[in-house]
Formats: structure tokens, C-alpha cells, sequence
């Protein structure tokens, strides 16, 4: 079990560096700005980025989630499946041929969305999402229900999880955030145990299905117990990729983010569950708190380090290593 950290679409020198600086074993990296425009990634780009990393003495842990364009029509069952589908198989050979073991992606159309943002301890800054205030039109041109996100699913595991295998790539499904409410008219169906189960039996034994094991909308869905349980489940089953470590106060219809150990989660008794499971994969910090002299906008350096420094005192605390 070690510590990553997860940066920004940019890919900075100031961020590897600082991830370095923190003790960090590698970095998590989103869909890299520098490859925005593609309908696929190409091996080439990938090692170049990966050697990138490993130049500043870091991994390339995992890629998180390519474009929204990758995905969506075949969550959605556009005409445009088809294509989509062979450009995303060139994409997970690509990744693998490359080198980089986890490819993270969601099957949420519309992507992470709150509602607005509070102030935590000292003023720091944190999102917040609220039901009662959530009020998005329908976002891809008519409602999208449960069934037809399930279709697509089914269509995916039986065509891309086979790739996947073959390349080497684990592909690491991220939970619905906010879980469990339509957002924008498309019904969210990775939102519950029950729901992971379900993708998990239409893998159907594929050791590319993996979790990306979110501790936050876990804790989103159902508060301590529900994602302890969780976390124990596919901790022992050895199908956790990686864990995006964070926690929110509140559930489901309201909740705000918060620092890591003021939540509905007893972090401390999460990673014993992991520790007792063998797990020998990364945790990152997730949403980190927007501290003073973050700045508006991109990477919140001060919101990683104190994460981050936490999570390694965490993990020595509580195991000993």
C-alpha cells in the first residue's frame, strides 16, 4: 500500500516535483490537455508521458478517464457506437502497450457535478451538492433510463474487457457522483453495491474489471458502514485498482466536503481493512480543500500537500510501516 497523488490535466513540472517533494510513490493523471482534439491515444504519446513521470523518480500509477466523446456513445447506444468502440479498444492497447497498468473511466454521461461550495475549518473551501437546488435540463437532447446505461455496459464488458486482458490493463470503474439521482435527464447507475454487482457479473470474470475505489461516494451513498462494507468486499477480493481517499458530511441527497478525518467515514478502520486484505495498490487524495493561497483555479498545491502528508502519517499510524 503506498501514496500517489493526483494531478492536474497539465502534467506540470511544479506538480511532479511536488509530488516528489511529498513522498509520493507515482502520480494519477487525468486525461492529458496535450491530447485534447483525438478520437483515440496513441502507444507513442503514452510512453512519452510515462517516461515524463519516471524522470522525475515517480510512476505513472494509473490514467484516469479519457474524453467524455471516448464513452459516450456506446453508454448511450448512439449510431456512432461502432466507431467509438474500436477507437477506445485502439486507446486501452495503446495504454497497456505503453506500459501503464490501470485505465480509470466512469459510466456516468454527465460527469461530477455539485451544486455549490461552503467554507470548512479556518475558511478553507469545499463543494457541496444539495438536491433541493440541483435543476439540470436534459443534457443529451432526451432521458436516458436505467436500462438503456445497463445496455451499454453489457455491450462494453463484452467488447472491450477482453482488449483490456489481452493488453494488460486493469479498467478501473469510478462510481456516479453525486450516486443514485438522474443528472440532466441520464439515469446513474453505477451508484450502489448493488449496482457494482452488477458490473461486476457482466464482466464476468474478466481480470481486467477492477474498482476504482472511491472512498468518498461510497460515504456519499450510504455513510460509514455502507463503505466500509464495500471496501472490505473488493479489498478481499483483490479487485481494487486504486482509492481516491476523501470523505464528505452528509449522504446522498446533501452533503459537503470536508478534510479527510471530519467525515461520515473512520478512515483509521479503512485502512486496517486494507492492510488486513493485502492491498498493494495506491491511494490518492480526491477534491482536495482550497486553502488559502491556492488561488482560484488550478492545482490546489497547499489542499494536496496537507492531504497527502496525512495520508502517509495515516497509513504509518495505523500499520506500522
Amino acid at each position: 500500500m503506498r501514496v500517489a497523488v493526483g494531478i492536474s490535466r497539465d502534467v506540470s513540472d511544479h506538480e511532479l516535483r511536488l509530488a516528489a517533494q511529498m513522498g509520493c510513490s507515482g502520480v494519477v493523471v487525468p486525461t492529458p490537455a496535450a491530447w485534447a482534439g483525438r478520437d483515440r491515444w496513441v502507444a507513442d504519446d503514452v510512453a512519452r508521458l510515462r517516461d515524463r513521470v519516471e524522470g522525475f523518480g515517480l510512476r505513472l500509477e494509473s490514467l484516469q478517464n479519457t474524453p467524455a466523446s471516448f464513452l459516450d456513445p456506446f453508454r448511450l447506444g448512439t449510431p456512432d457506437a461502432d466507431r467509438a468502440l474500436d477507437a477506445y479498444c485502439d486507446t486501452v492497447r495503446a495504454v497497456g502497450a505503453a506500459g501503464v497498468p490501470i485505465l480509470g473511466y466512469n459510466w456516468r454521461p454527465n460527469q461530477l457535478y455539485r451544486t455549490g461550495h461552503t467554507d470548512g475549518r479556518g475558511g478553507a473551501r469545499f463543494t457541496t451538492f444539495d438536491l433541493a437546488e440541483s435543476d439540470r435540463p436534459p443534457s443529451h437532447g432526451r432521458e436516458y433510463a436505467a436500462e438503456e446505461l445497463w445496455a451499454g455496459y453489457e455491450r462494453f464488458a463484452r467488447t472491450v474487457l477482453p482488449v483490456a486482458a489481452a493488453a494488460g490493463v486493469r479498467l478501473a470503474l469510478h462510481p456516479d457522483d453525486p450516486p443514485g439521482f438522474p443528472i440532466g435527464g441520464v439515469a446513474r447507475v453505477i451508484s450502489s453495491f448493488e449496482g457494482y454487482e452488477r458490473a461486476r457479473d457482466l464482466a464476468q470474470g474478466s481480470p481486467a474489471w477492477s474498482v476504482l475505489f472511491c472512498l468518498g461516494c461510497w460515504s456519499e451513498i450510504g455513510g460509514n458502514a455502507y463503505a466500509l462494507h464495500a471496501l472490505e468486499t473488493y479489498a478481499a477480493r483483490g479487485e481494487i485498482a486504486y482509492i481516491h481517499f476523501r470523505d464528505v458530511i452528509g449522504t446522498t441527497e446533501k452533503f459537503q466536503e470536508c478534510y479527510l478525518g471530519e467525515g461520515n467515514v473512520d478512515i483509521a478502520e479503512a485502512i486496517r481493512i486494507l492492510d488486513r486484505n493485502g492491498f498493494d495498490g495506491c491511494l490518492i487524495d480526491d477534491h482536495v480543500p482550497h486553502m488559502d493561497g491556492d488561488g482560484e483555479s488550478g492545482w490546489a498545491d497547499r489542499g494536496h500537500a496537507w492531504s497527502t502528508g496525512y495520508l502517509l502519517g495515516l497509513i504509518r499510524g495505523v500499520t506500522g510501516r
